[in-house]
Order: C-alpha cells, then structure tokens, then sequence
C-alpha cells in the first residue's frame, strides 16, 4: 500500500514538473512585447542555433534563448535556419520568428538596372548599395563556365544581364546575383528568339547589335531604324563605324574620343577599322533595343547623325549625309569654335 502511495506521488511530482516546465516553455515563447517596431536582424553565415537564439534575445526579439532552442529541436529545424538579413517583430510569439528564418523570408532591396548599362556599370552599383562586392560580381561575369552554365552564347555574361527592377537580399552570393539578372533575359528571350532564328540571326549577334542600338539612341521610336542601318551596312560589307563600340574598347576611356581612337587597330571593339560585329555586347540592352533589332524599321538608310537634340537625322547616301553632318554638327562646332573630324 504505501510503494503505491510513493509511486503516485512520484507520478504526481512528473506530471508537476512537467507541467511547470511546459508553463515556462510557453511563457518563453510568448511575443517578448505586445507591439514594436521591426527590427533588421541579421543572421550571419554558418551562425549555429544557440548564436542566433542568443542573438534574438539580446535583441528584445524573444522572451527566452533556451525556449526558442527547445522549440527548433521539438521541430526538428536547429539546423535549418537560413542566413540573411531579417525583418523581424518582437510582437510576434517565438514560434513565427522561427518559421521565418526556417523558411529564408529575407528582407529584400529594390535595385533597378537601367537600359544600357555595361556589367562594370552594374557592378559598381551593386557595390554601392551593399549587396555585393564589385570585383567579386565582376569575375563571375567575366568568366565563359558562367555563360556555358547558364546557357547563354558568349565568353562573358556581358549583354545578359537583363535591365530590370528586382528584388534582392542582402548576402546571396555574386553567382546568384548573376543568375537571376541573366535568367530575366531569358525569359524575354523566349520571345525574341523565333523572330531572331527567321532573320537567321544568332542570340550573340541579337544582343550584340541590340547593345549598340542601346548605346546610340534613347529614343524609342528610332530603335528600329537604327538597327535598320547597321543590318544594311552590314548586309552591304559596310563597317559599323559607331563611336559606343570604340570607347568600350579603351581602357579608362576619359570622354574625350580621339581621331587616334579610331584609327587604333589593336582596339578589337573599334568599328571604323573591323568588319562586321564586334567580338561581343558592349552594354546590356532593353527589351525594345533586342526587338529592334528582330523587327527593324523596312527603311533602306545607311547613315544617320546626331541632331543634338537626343534624336537623330537619316540619311540613303553619303552626299545625304555630309550635307546632314554639315548642318548638325560642323556648323554647331564653327560657332564654338572648335574642329570637327
């Protein structure tokens, strides 16, 4: 009689325990606030389960470490918390937060590339901003694996790094980075691509042609032309002959092109001594400037020149075009007084 006594009350001492240990696990994991503003918290790489929970405490995020410890192994995910940078709320029991950095919902940053930016140029702001460090980006996209890897034509990810607005979080990796910007180019290129195969037209020669339509015009009405007289050029055994080629090529070009510039035959890029293409893009064109170049303009021009007003004045013939470049160009450089080549 009294081993049962002893033995209920040691059943009865278990289930106080229990119960009292279970009443301090759900005070630990109730919100550690009623309210409050987010908070940027940031898990680092390779942080373990007790880092983070420590770090979520000293934060005024959670109530307890130990509780949110107990809870991630009760789960089975101690070990599946996902680096980045977080948006969290200490109004929020200990349980959401933890699902949060279980399921990687990372806070995001708007980075937008524009039309015609150069993968220097992008790099340099992704720098800007923290989400990656330019040289690092910079060696992924120069490198062929990258192109062959994500199924792009080239030896450089130049050209595909699609202009866009995108959503990044802080942390991914440059390879990543490089990869989501290429893929949107791909899915515009589903398009382009039956337009690019009726013209006989590679995916490298589409977006090389389109970077340099990119690079000449900002108006979107005089893409298609554009890009008509550089196919007709080309179709004629005519060089390109276009300036944004050539300062691609230099190195540490300083704004000022030379008529030495265009006569420098070790400049691969250098339009006015090759013929034909370029070896590659020399930017990252738009949507527009590649359609452009599927769906040129049924103009039969082969010269146009600047009319200093962000547009540009078309030309069939030389003589057509001389009188334009005197009208435009050499006339504005008399009355400053400067030469014109």
């Amino acid at each position: 009689m009294r081993r049962a006594r002893l033995a209920w009350v040691a059943a009865a001492a278990l289930l106080l325990a229990a119960a009292s240990a279970g009443g301090l696990l759900w005070a630990g994991l109730r919100p550690a606030a009623a309210d409050g503003p987010p908070v940027d918290f940031e898990v680092r790489p390779g942080a373990g389960l007790a880092e983070v929970a420590r770090k979520l405490e000293e934060a005024g995020l959670i109530r307890r470490a130990w509780a949110l410890r107990t809870l991630a192994r009760w789960r089975g995910v101690e070990t599946r918390i996902r680096a980045g940078e977080y948006e969290l709320s200490p109004g929020q029991p200990a349980g959401r937060l933890l699902a949060k950095l279980v399921a990687g919902e990372v806070r995001t940053h708007r980075f937008v590339v524009p039309e015609g930016r150069t993968a220097a140029q992008i790099a340099a702001q992704l720098e800007a901003v923290g989400l990656a460090r330019a040289d690092a980006f910079l060696r992924v996209v120069r490198d062929p694996r990258s192109a062959a890897r994500l199924g792009v034509e080239g030896d450089s990810l130049e050209g595909y790094l699609f202009p866009e607005t995108y959503q990044l979080a802080r942390g991914l990796a440059p390879e990543e980075i490089a990869r989501i910007l290429v893929e949107q180019f791909l899915r515009n290129w589903q398009q382009i691509a039956p337009l690019a195969q009726a013209r006989g037209l590679s995916m490298h020669e589409v977006v090389t042609l389109a970077s340099i339509v990119e690079k000449e015009t900002a108006e979107p009405q005089e893409r298609p032309k554009i890009a008509a007289v550089f196919e007709n050029r080309l179709a004629r055994g005519m060089r390109l002959e276009t300036d944004p080629a050539v300062i691609y090529g230099i190195p540490d070009f300083d704004g000022n092109l030379r008529r030495s510039d265009l006569e420098d035959a070790s400049n691969p890029y250098n339009t006015y001594r090759i013929r034909g293409l370029p070896p590659g893009p020399i930017a990252n064109p738009g949507a527009a400037s590649l359609r452009a170049v599927v769906e040129p303009a049924p103009v039969d021009y082969l010269y146009f020149v600047s009319r200093n007003d962000g547009t540009h004045s078309f030309s069939r013939t030389y003589r057509e075009h001389a009188a334009a470049v005197d009208r435009f160009q050499r006339r504005r450089h008399r009355r400053r007084g400067t030469n014109t080549r």
